[in-house]
């Protein structure tokens, strides 16, 4: 078999898949992986000249922030494996035309890739029913946990430290386990599950490597304190879609009633952006949120949104000011409380990330 090279692109889970199908595959070839979150074409372009002929699979993030780029990834780096992992409103101000624009400029990969490989998609996201699939000519392999797809994840169970879930191998049921929470990291693991399975991976291998996989700094990393305080850290950025981050926040606390949720803003929304704040914040209305605090300029709209949706004008509070943000933390920093701080605000000095580290200490 010829040396898998693999691109992964999508508007979330695109590091985290990477790192749990490259720790799989380390588990039977010498593997080289994109750095860290490493994503843009001028990686891809020092990635080209790193790569050896020792190296016998590659998989690679190919970032996207505007039409063109992924194509320029394929041209420095044309992949026979591609996955797209959901298609979402990241970064939807640099399209005029939304989330079609999107799903055009993520199509580049099934233009640019091998056109007699194989594409991986999923069939629980449904706005990836606009990618061009009907161009490709390759293979088409699908995960899914809601629907039917040739890799779907059934009986899911939570645990202290990840979560279970079968998966139907050729005929049999297996049983894998990852050390990380959310549904949306159940799908990353499906994406490395069904490439792996698919390039002969047995599942010896898939275990071992979602096991040992390297876990992204600050994308739903939870630290759990001496004084029994839990910390959800997905401080490395904000998507417009917040489900995914909050769903765990209630998982976690679903044994207390303080669930504390520290919001920054949602970047490169462009028009959009008070529009789809409002709407997160409508869903965050619903949480079951003990507090609500938001930080940084669009972010207050989430609060607007969620008052509007039944969360009490008293349990939200807007912040333009770290140190104030710390002053009103300091209060719920007590046993069974849990945090969710999401968002890196990248137009203030001061990252959301900080205020992880400073929760720690005073914890």
């Amino acid at each position: 078999m010829r040396r898998p090279i693999i691109a992964i692109t999508g508007s979330a889970g695109k590091t985290t898949t990477k790192e749990m199908l490259a720790s799989i595959l380390k588990q039977r070839w010498r593997t080289f992986k994109s750095f860290e979150n490493g994503n843009d074409t001028w990686y891809t372009s020092n990635y080209k000249k790193q790569i050896r002929a020792a190296d016998q699979a590659v998989v690679l993030e190919y970032g996207m922030k505007k039409k063109g780029d992924i194509q320029n990834h394929c041209r420095l780096i044309k992949p026979w494996i591609g996955i797209i992992t959901n298609v979402g409103k990241a970064h939807i101000g640099h399209f005029k035309n939304g989330l079609r624009g999107i799903a055009d400029a993520k199509s580049e990969l099934i233009h640019g890739m091998d056109p007699s490989g194989v594409l991986f998609l999923s069939r629980d996201d449904k706005n990836s029913r606009l990618l061009h699939v009907k161009a490709f000519k390759g293979k088409v392999i699908t995960i899914g946990i809601h629907n039917p797809a040739d890799y779907r994840a059934e009986k899911v169970i939570y645990t202290g430290n990840g979560v279970k879930f079968s998966v139907r191998l050729k005929g049999r049921t297996r049983v894998f386990f990852i050390p990380c929470f959310g549904e949306c990291n159940i799908y990353n693991a499906l994406f490395a599950i069904a490439v792996s399975h698919y390039l002969g991976c047995n599942v010896s291998q898939i275990r071992t490597g979602l096991k040992r996989m390297e876990q992204p700094y600050a994308r739903l990393s939870i630290r759990k304190t001496v004084n029994r305080i839990t910390i959800i850290n997905d401080s490395f950025n904000t998507k417009p879609e917040l489900d995914p981050a909050v769903n765990v926040l209630q998982q976690l606390g679903s044994g207390t009633h303080r669930k504390i949720a520290v919001l920054g803003d949602i970047q490169d929304l462009g028009k959009y952006s008070k529009s789809i704040h409002l709407a997160q914040g409508r869903k965050l209305g619903q949480k079951g949120l003990y507090r609500l605090y938001t930080y940084g300029l669009n972010s207050r709209y989430l609060g607007v949104g969620a008052m509007k949706s039944g969360l009490p004008r008293k349990k939200i509070k807007h912040f333009t000011s770290i140190p104030a943000l710390k002053v009103e933390l300091s209060k719920y920093l007590q046993p069974e409380t849990v945090f969710l701080v999401k968002g890196s605000t990248n137009g203030h000095k001061v990252k959301l990330m900080h205020i992880v580290e400073w929760m720690l200490c005073k914890a």
